[in-house]
């Protein structure tokens, strides 16, 4: 199964995007969760209004599906500018980036989505954009070659990022603005489950609620995908209304458990704990055993399973805890065989 169209995938496709547009807040005031990163933007946007000046650039990072998309529209709603979003791999040349930055107004706002994804060339000429409002541009070759500046709109730059490791230092260090995204906690889940259900204008008890929330892997887009098939559960099995009964069933024909733990997400633990006695073992082996990439492991389905104490990573490999061993039902005995030896 393509790891984009699971229901816990982190990652939007196409027909959810028109759907999620609709449900996304449009003011800080609306925005649930990420109290320090809200509060936070809420005074330098209005420092920089205070000064007229642009916002400095922001870099935020953390796992996918945690609303740094719409924190930056919020960002360009909140300052009364247009928005332009593109993505890292998207912007292939230093052309494609020009292109965008001359066509920006003063104080636009431009998010670049998977911006450690730029290519070298084009970062380079992202520095003297995001430092001077400038760009240089080489016309020519060999020694006719001549460089040109081109003043730019003084504009906000929005990085987001899953992996910021993988940011050059150079770049990283023009961000004012650095913000880490935690995972939700089930009672913000809870309220944007209940939000989006009144949006979507779904009835919904407080247990089929709580009950969502927990199994949403700590992500506002997770929560919003299990509510819009539970609802598709509930008008065409039920009476319409969710409730536990119809939540129950709908989660277990999707085999997500009460952790929030899918297929995969049970196999790749149980390949550690039943072939690999518990581990360590490397990545590449577990991709191997189970049929699945490295990459798809490692950035959709690993973070979860760290994040949530099953999974430990380590130099030596990958080791399943004690709390994957108990929530399979897989006693644990590796403990006694070290202690025989």
């Amino acid at each position: 199964m393509d790891f984009e169209e699971r229901i816990t995938a982190s990652n939007l496709n196409e027909e959810e995007e028109v759907m999620e547009l609709s449900l996304r807040p449009k003011r800080l005031l609306e925005y649930i969760g990420q109290k320090s990163v809200t509060e936070n933007l809420k005074v330098f946007i209005e420092a920089a209004q205070i000064r007229k000046e642009p916002l400095d650039h922001v870099l935020f990072y953390g796992p996918p599906g945690l609303g740094k998309t719409t924190l930056a529209g919020i960002i360009a709603n909140e300052l009364g500018v247009d928005l332009r979003i593109t993505s890292g791999p998207a912007i292939a040349r230093a052309g494609d980036l020009a292109a965008i930055l001359t066509n920006l107004n003063d104080h636009d706002v431009l998010f670049i989505d998977e911006i450690h994804r730029l290519n070298r060339s084009v970062e380079e000429v992202l520095y003297s954009a995001m430092e001077d409002y400038a760009l240089d541009i080489i016309i020519g070759k060999g020694p006719s070659a001549r460089s040109i500046r081109l003043d730019l709109s003084k504009f906000t730059l929005i990085g987001a990022t899953t992996r910021a490791g993988s940011l050059s230092a150079p770049l990283r260090d023009r961000f004012g603005v650095v913000s880490k995204f935690e995972m939700y906690s089930v009672d913000e889940l809870k309220e944007i489950i209940k939000r989006s259900s009144e949006l979507l204008n779904i009835g919904i008890d407080e247990d089929s609620t709580t009950e969502m929330a927990r199994r949403s892997r700590g992500t506002p887009r997770v929560a919003n995908r299990l509510l819009k098939r539970v609802r598709d559960f509930s008008q065409v099995k039920g009476s319409g209304v969710i409730d536990m009964d119809i939540t129950n069933k709908t989660l277990h024909s999707l085999g997500i458990d009460k952790k929030g733990l899918e297929g995969l997400d049970r196999e790749i633990l149980k390949v550690i704990i039943e072939r690999f006695n518990g581990g360590p073992v490397g990545i590449d082996t577990i991709s191997a055993a189970i049929g699945e990439e490295r990459i798809t492991i490692e950035d959709a389905y690993e973070p979860y399973l760290i994040q949530a104490g099953f999974l430990h990573r380590t130099q030596k490999g990958r080791i399943a805890s004690d709390l994957a061993y108990k929530h399979l039902g897989i006693e644990n005995h590796k403990d006694e065989q070290l202690s025989l030896k």
